[in-house]
């Protein structure tokens, strides 16, 4: 029997214990698998309301600030012109919200809630309340409080 000169190399590990090496050590590694649980979960307790994260947020901030222009909530959710476009459309085709000439900038475009759109995102405040529970449940308080600190710091 000739022996595969190439088993070696591909063979798995006989005692691979899930080390992952160097990348351990590696900061936007673990915010990469953070941000992967934390999606996976986010969707499994959306799949019911068939809504994004993008989309909640912008029904969220267009309930908290009736009227908002669409440039205002792009910057504030930092989102391109484009993404920002295309997520109001499909909230508008399923009439959860509505587009309207603003009263302050009539080359603005006004965003509002439409009854479909209240009831849907007060499901969605539900689903979020799981959500977080589901993720604050691995720290106490104040590391919660300094985790949003800490993670401010990137994004801002």
């Amino acid at each position: 029997m000739v022996k595969d000169r190439f088993a070696d190399a591909i063979a798995p590990a006989e005692h691979d214990d899930g080390d992952i090496g160097a990348i351990k050590d590696i900061l936007g590694f673990h915010i990469r698998l953070a941000h992967g649980a934390c999606l996976r979960h986010f969707t499994e307790t959306f799949t019911d309301l068939d809504l994004t994260q993008k989309q909640v947020s912008v029904l969220w901030l267009v309930d908290d600030h009736p009227g908002i222009a669409q440039t205002d909530l792009a910057q504030r959710l930092r989102m391109d012109r484009a993404t920002t476009m295309a997520i109001i459309n499909r909230l508008q085709a399923k009439h959860y919200l509505r587009r309207m000439r603003s009263d302050h900038d009539g080359r603005k475009q006004a965003l509002h809630l439409d009854p479909a759109g209240v009831d849907v995102l007060a499901k969605a405040k539900t689903a979020i309340r799981e959500h977080e529970a589901w993720l604050k449940a691995r720290f106490s308080d104040k590391e919660v409080k300094l985790l949003l600190d800490l993670l401010a710091r990137i994004h801002e």
